[in-house]
């Protein structure tokens, strides 16, 4: 039996296949692509560097849709090829660091949604604060919309820069920083009893 032939795809087991339908949803209420999800969720899971053959099939996918997933994996840095030994084809494996995988996410939303939101609210507010039809209420709104931005995108960079650990720390403190800061003990209190 030739290594190809051996690399058929079995049946998925139920808790992978609810995860790979579950995180194709979770990938369509991000705004990316169900089967883009689907494909990133399964080789997540996989043990071994799956080939897009593998893919499809385990996926009832069309192989032209497992290809434009790929494509968009990689493009991500979610997912990279893996070369297998005796076996031409191309074989994928996914980042398994689940902190890399958030950072990339994360990184990527940012590029595509954040930055642009920003750019275009400067453009929106320098257009309205040289329109004198434009009230200054309008005006006050966006500057403040496009500081919370700037604020969250600087805060993002910010917790990207710090080490693991510290970010690690920081997400188990949870509603202690609130506590830490002198606001929120009473949800903090509440939370401890309920």
């Amino acid at each position: 039996m030739t290594e190809i032939e051996e690399r058929t795809a079995a049946p998925l087991p139920e808790s992978v296949r609810r995860f790979v339908a579950h995180w194709g949803s979770m990938g369509d209420h991000w705004g990316v692509n169900r089967s883009v999800s689907q494909v990133h969720a399964l080789l997540y899971l996989s043990e071994k560097p799956l080939s897009a053959e593998e893919i499809a099939a385990s996926l009832g996918m069309a192989r032209s849709n497992v290809s434009t997933s790929l494509r968009e994996l990689q493009s991500w840095e979610l997912i990279r090829r893996a070369p297998v030994l005796g076996d031409r084809r191309d074989f994928f494996e996914a980042e398994t660091d689940i902190w890399a995988v958030v950072t990339r996410i994360a990184a990527g939303r940012k590029a595509r949604e954040l930055d642009p939101a920003a750019a275009a609210l400067r453009d929106c507010l320098a257009a309205a604060a040289a329109d004198r039809d434009v009230s200054e209420v309008a005006v006050g709104r966006l500057r403040e919309m496009l500081d919370f931005v700037d604020r969250s995108s600087r805060w993002y960079e910010q917790m990207l820069a710090l080490p693991r650990s510290q970010v690690a720390a920081l997400m188990k403190m949870g509603g202690g920083i609130a506590k830490f800061l002198g606001r929120g003990a009473g949800i903090v209190k509440r939370r401890a009893s309920g």
